[in-house]
């Protein structure tokens, strides 16, 4: 009996482990031109785990399984647009290294524009401020 509910225990313990195994077998392409738009997609997609890797740079189980899902995507007959979406949907835009440019997104992709600006912005009024006094006439009695 006690023997009996270790087992189980131990089992029980392991499911998460067997449950992150992923299809072992490498991904199978139609054709050339395939795998090139496949490469091209899964460097544009970002990895959902990782903190700044394309789909196609991780090597982390979720990007598997992600990569494979493209695939199937792929070859169902969706379109580039379609399976960023879907992705979009299913994660959000961080998916994305090119989110698309829209009210919300308009602090990430002028953001550093506008901080460059209002910096020159403060450096001019600096400059302009300070080249407006005069020089106190130098000192002769002063040794240096």
């Amino acid at each position: 009996m006690a023997r009996t509910l270790l087992l189980m225990l131990g089992l029980l313990l392991s499911a998460p482990v067997l449950a992150q195994v992923s299809d072992p077998r490498p991904l199978q392409f139609r054709n050339a031109a395939e795998e090139a738009r496949f490469q091209a997609l899964a460097h544009e997609l970002r990895c959902v785990m990782c903190q700044n890797q394309s789909l196609a740079d991780s090597n982390a189980q979720v990007a598997h399984d992600l990569r494979r899902e493209v695939l199937v995507l792929m070859q169902q007959g969706r379109s580039d647009a379609q399976i960023k979406q879907f992705l979009v949907e299913r994660y959000g835009e961080f998916v994305l290294y090119r989110p698309q440019v829209e009210p919300g997104t308009w602090l990430l992709w002028f953001g550093p524009l506008a901080l460059l600006l209002l910096g020159g912005l403060v450096l001019w009024r600096v400059v302009r401020r300070r080249g407006g006094r005069e020089v106190p006439p130098a000192d002769p009695s002063q040794e240096w």
